[in-house]
């Protein structure tokens, strides 16, 4: 397959090179193939876990909290016993 300009009736700026789409396409296909192979890894992570008996939904809470800022933490953390105390939750 030869690569070349697509130029019927395009515009300049929606030419586009049949080799650099092609590049692109599999550059992305290929991120997507070490997205899943990621993915995959670390769902053996949690298994792992799992089987050493680590809750692993609790697990994956403290992931999300490590990756927030710590003042959120609190602010969001303050508003939950508050709401907990109006409900006499706590």
């Amino acid at each position: 397959m030869q690569d070349h300009d697509v130029t019927e009736s395009t515009p300049d700026s929606y030419r586009v090179t049949a080799g650099e789409l092609r590049q692109f396409i599999e550059r992305f296909e290929r991120l997507e193939a070490e997205k899943k192979d990621i993915a995959d890894q670390q769902k053996e992570v949690m298994a792992e876990a799992k089987s050493r008996g680590y809750d692993v939904k609790v697990m994956r809470k403290v992931i999300a909290l490590r990756k927030r800022d710590a003042d959120d933490i609190a602010e969001e953390e303050a508003v939950l016993e508050m709401y907990k105390e109006a409900l006499g939750m706590s």
